[in-house]
């Protein structure tokens, strides 16, 4: 029993040692754990710290992310991007006030936010203490930096106010400079385009005057109103009022065009449409009376539009009053010559085919001097030009005598009258059997035409562009049957070089030699021509280019061989109902000679002289010859003044003629 006992007593002592092992163990487990965390920190203390920050900030902002709105979060983004690691003192104070949060809510949210931070480093946290504290303090100010803050901002405030105010005084001063300065400057100069004179800060200088126009217009409303409602009295004293306000205004286009006194009527009438206004007023028949009287402004522009078009037209086909006396003064002169003193010298050149031909049709007598007199002056050669000059019998004693007493130095020039060209008659000129029927006699001569007052085609009813002087272009083999090339001139234009150029030209078989005048979209067939007939779409292209009369070269032996002047009139007589193109030389010409005119240089011949003020000097003083084309011809009042000195240079406004007819520049 004894042995038994010692081997019990013996195995409760491993077991008592197992069990305390057991106590133990855990223990020393805990113990020894801060010790190897203290060694890991040793060796990588820097690189731990950086990313359990990196990664509580991670943390906190998904925290933030599910707590405050998008405008919370742009306010962290912008303060880490401006001033570096998010700062939750910073953020506080960016938030405006209708963000802050108060509460218990509010409070969690923020113990969220930081309780990371206060686990990363708690060294920092205690440091920050005296700055912020956590939990609710963080959401509102303390009384002294609410005080701080607001004494920033009167200071911003102030500091504001005197820079404004500075800029302020500096603008004023450099205004009072510029009117001092404006005073010493010369008025009779600057005058009303110094914008920094006092006498010129008022905008309408002639309110007066329109004044009184808005008197006399809201007169006639009442003066009507008041007949209407039999207010005898009261369109009396208006009507009188009326009266004296239209006397007192005139013709005044200014108020220094008034009277002084006429102050005193604009207060009086005044009165008066006060007085109509409180018993007459009526907005309907206000309204309605101002309507009718602008439709009747309206109606009277549209007249007198019509009436200017119609005088312009006018003034450019009449012969000015001076142009008429010279005519006539020099065909009396001419018939009480002798016979023998009314030939031209050097006849012999008139048929010779060497030297340089022109050929001019004109009724003009000075239009006509210019022409030969600018072609001779800047002729190399004067003496190998011709002149061809054609009239009527009205002005051929007149184109004469000029000539005679002003011949063209070494030049040849002969005057003929085309009422003598026998064989220019009705039965061969359609020109000439058109004007023979009623129709057309109708057209041009009938007074009281309906539609001879129109805009549109008033220039095309002018019986010159049926005279044969116009015409007598498409017949020029026929009466210089002898020459081989002339150049044909208008009398609208002025000849600047010498033109002996021109017949060295190749016209390359052409007939017409001419400056082409289209430009995108201007001056092409479809202007001139109606493509609407079929005559006309089948045979010409409504893109094909124009070009001008005025200088033209034309070869008269390929003429007679393509039979040009039988071309004309079969045109000219299938357009005798006018459906083919408007009257004038121009559109025939164009057809006569479509497919056969060779384009010359634009600087042989400028155009627009006579309507375009918009050419350019260059390009006027480099041209060989300037067009007057248009209505504005350098012989009439209407004539544009900056073109007018290039034809009035070849004008003899000393000769006694020009004198007596009282022609001057």
């Amino acid at each position: 029993m004894a042995p038994n006992n010692n081997r019990t007593k013996g195995s409760h002592f491993p077991l008592l040692a197992f069990l305390l092992l057991c106590l133990l163990a855990p223990l020393l487990f805990f113990r020894a754990s801060p010790l190897h965390t203290f060694h890991d920190q040793g060796g990588n203390s820097a690189v731990t710290s950086r990313k359990v920050a990196r990664f509580r900030e991670w943390q906190s902002l998904q925290d933030l992310e599910s707590l405050f709105s998008k405008e919370v979060l742009d306010v962290i983004v912008s303060n880490t991007n401006d001033v570096g690691p998010l700062s939750l003192e910073s953020f506080r104070k960016k938030l405006s006030a209708s963000w802050r949060v108060v509460g218990s809510k509010a409070s969690n949210a923020t113990n969220q936010v930081n309780e990371p931070a206060n686990n990363v480093g708690q060294e920092k946290q205690n440091g920050k203490e005296g700055r912020f504290s956590v939990g609710h303090a963080q959401w509102t100010d303390s009384p002294a930096q609410l005080s701080r803050r607001q004494l920033i901002e009167k200071r911003k405030e102030k500091r504001a106010a005197e820079l404004i105010r500075e800029d302020d005084e500096a603008i004023v001063k450099l205004e009072n400079s510029a009117l001092e300065h404006s005073k010493s400057v010369d008025s009779a100069v600057l005058g009303k385009y110094n914008i920094w004179r006092k006498e010129n800060e008022n905008e309408n200088p002639d309110s007066t005057v329109r004044l009184m126009r808005d008197q006399i217009i809201m007169a006639k409303v009442y003066l009507s109103i008041a007949k209407l409602k039999e207010n005898l009295q009261l369109y009396q004293e208006l009507e009188s009022q009326l009266k004296g306000s239209q006397r007192a205004l005139g013709e005044a286009t200014s108020d220094a065009d008034l009277n002084p006194r006429d102050h005193e009527n604009i207060k009086t009438m005044g009165q008066v449409l006060s007085k109509a206004k409180e018993k007459l007023y009526d907005c309907k028949l206000v309204t309605g009376k101002l309507r009718a009287m602008l439709q009747t402004a309206d109606e009277r522009v549209r007249s007198l539009r019509k009436q200017s078009t119609f005088l312009s037209q006018l003034a450019a086909k009449t012969i000015p009053n001076g142009i008429h006396c010279l005519s006539m003064r020099l065909t009396i002169d001419y018939f009480l010559l002798p016979l023998e003193q009314r030939k031209f010298p050097r006849s012999e050149n008139l048929d010779n085919p060497a030297l340089y031909h022109y050929a001019l049709f004109s009724d003009n007598v000075l239009a006509a001097s210019v022409v030969v007199n600018s072609t001779i002056m800047n002729a190399k050669d004067p003496s190998k030009h011709v002149f061809h000059l054609v009239t009527d019998k009205l002005n051929f004693g007149a184109m004469n005598m000029w000539f005679l007493l002003n011949p063209p130095g070494k030049a040849t020039i002969n005057v003929e009258n085309v009422d003598e060209f026998k064989w220019l008659n009705s039965s061969y000129c359609p020109v000439l059997k058109q004007l023979e029927s009623a129709t057309m006699k109708e057209y041009y001569f009938k007074a009281g035409h309906p539609t001879t007052t129109g805009a549109s085609n008033l220039k095309y009813r002018n019986p010159k562009y049926l005279s044969m002087l116009n015409h007598l272009r498409f017949y020029l083999p026929q009466v210089y049957p002898k020459l081989d090339k002339i150049l044909f001139l208008d009398d609208d234009i002025v000849v600047q070089k010498d033109l002996t150029g021109l017949w060295a030209v190749n016209l390359h078989g052409k007939v017409n030699g001419a400056v082409e005048t289209c430009g995108e979209s201007f001056h092409r067939f479809d202007k001139y021509l109606n493509f609407s007939n079929p005559h006309i779409a089948k045979n010409f292209d409504p893109n094909a280019c124009g070009w001008a009369y005025g200088m033209n070269m034309f070869d008269l032996k390929v003429w007679k061989k393509k039979d040009i002047t039988g071309i004309y009139h079969k045109w000219q007589n299938l357009n005798e109902d006018r459906v083919l193109w408007k009257l004038g030389t121009l559109p025939p010409g164009l057809m006569t000679f479509y497919g056969l005119t060779h384009p010359l240089n634009k600087s042989w011949h400028v155009l627009g002289l006579g309507y375009n003020p918009s050419i350019d000097r260059s390009e006027i003083d480099n041209a060989a010859v300037v067009h007057y084309n248009g209505n504005m011809k350098p012989w009439l009042e209407i004539a544009m003044t900056k073109y007018r000195s290039y034809w009035t240079k070849y004008v003899k406004f000393s000769h006694p003629y020009l004198q007596n007819c009282k022609l001057h520049e």
